[in-house]
């Protein structure tokens, strides 16, 4: 989309508050998503500890949108699943097709995934994505590819990490910087439950990568490898006061799993899943059944909301809610009280990232065939404090 299209397009905005009739609808045209003028709820919303919000639509008509990534200047970067990378400028409300991939695997879960921003992108404008691509025989393979954005579009290709399992579920997917400077990624089983526990595969695993897709020293096994015994792990993020990596994972038929890190350490799938217990593998700090399906987690970081410092915000699929959780400050792998923030408001969430303006963005997933998508979906929403 060119950046003077914008003035063309009319994009209808729905208050936060309205439930909307859901019905299926066709995908979106690649030129029809864009920023949307902040249209804040009439509706204020509060948390059980008195933090009040409410929620502007920042962007509308978006197709699957799965990762988001703020660059350092404000712009807004947003892998959508059937293979297109959008930057949005939601201050200009310019919309940039930045990269439209042309062997993506785009089955069921499988697609344009994952999406990180090197630590220096000021500087070296690396951009970091993970996708289903598609092979010439049939079926596909998960690849980490790195990219170069100039003047918002991404170009440069080059693959870091190839040849992970893939399948039409359980792809994992998301991709994170951490406090190291080093990329993390994680894997889904592909379906082959067994590969979770076979250190010679990638596959349901949380690997870790330098920038230029080696292995570092000091990962456990001499391989990209970090952690293993996953099924399907979707959200990674580090508490910003004690360091831990977090994660969010699907579990089978329930038993959803909120996970601390540990480097080397055994998480049990299939062996074992939420509250079952084996020597040498590591139980939840929280599971959940019925299924939530928790997806992009993220620490909130910023100083907008005083109530949330340090709470860990998950994207809920199935349960289609925002879940809050605040970790205990004097036993910091603990979670202390949890909340379920906008109750199916917007249907199914897939991201979750603080902004720097300090605000929550959020992602909605209702295109992705098992929702029922509004007019409008999918939709980016942030929460901002009630005047």
């Amino acid at each position: 989309m060119s950046p003077g299209s914008l003035a063309g397009i009319l994009a209808l905005v729905v208050a936060a508050q309205t439930v909307e009739p859901r019905a299926c609808s066709p995908p979106r045209s690649p030129d029809t998503a864009t920023p949307a003028p902040a249209s804040p709820a009439a509706d204020v919303f509060s948390t059980v500890d008195g933090e009040r919000f409410i929620v502007e639509t920042v962007a509308v008509n978006l197709e699957v949108p799965w990762s988001m990534a703020f660059a350092p200047d404000g712009r807004l970067f947003v892998t959508e699943r059937p293979g297109r990378v959008r930057i949005l400028d939601l201050a200009a409300g310019r919309s940039d097709l930045a990269l439209t991939l042309d062997d993506v695997f785009t089955q069921s879960e499988a697609g344009l995934l994952g999406l990180a921003l090197d630590p220096d992108f000021a500087q070296t404008r690396l951009v970091y994505l993970y996708y289903s691509a598609r092979l010439p025989a049939g079926g596909g393979v998960n690849r980490v590819v790195r990219y170069r954005e100039v003047g918002s579009t991404l170009g440069e290709a080059v693959v870091l990490l190839d040849d992970i399992p893939a399948a039409p579920i359980h792809d994992g997917g998301r991709l994170r910087f951490g406090p190291d400077g080093l990329l993390y990624i994680t894997t889904g089983d592909a379906a082959s439950s067994g590969l979770a526990q076979d250190l010679g595969s990638v596959a349901g695993k949380i690997l870790r990568l330098t920038r230029d897709g080696s292995t570092p020293g000091t990962n456990p096994f001499g391989s990209p490898i970090y952690s293993y015994g996953h099924r399907n792990p979707q959200g990674l993020d580090w508490h910003p006061a004690t360091g831990d990596l977090w994660a969010s994972e699907h579990g089978n038929i329930g038993n959803d799993e909120v996970n601390v890190i540990n480097a080397g350490a055994n998480y049990g799938w299939p062996r074992i899943e939420a509250d079952r217990t084996m020597p040498g593998m590591v139980t939840p700090v929280r599971h959940y059944s019925p299924a939530i399906a928790p997806s992009g987690a993220s620490f909130y970081r910023g100083q907008r909301f005083t109530r949330f410092a340090n709470n860990l915000f998950i994207a809920t699929l199935r349960g289609t809610h925002l879940l809050r959780l605040t970790i205990d400050a004097a036993s910091p792998r603990r979670i202390a009280a949890e909340e379920r923030l906008l109750d199916g408001t917007f249907g199914r969430l897939r991201d979750v990232v603080t902004g720097p303006d300090g605000l929550l963005y959020i992602a909605t997933n209702n295109r992705d065939g098992r929702g029922s998508p509004s007019a409008t979906d999918d939709r980016i929403v942030r929460l901002i404090p009630a005047p």
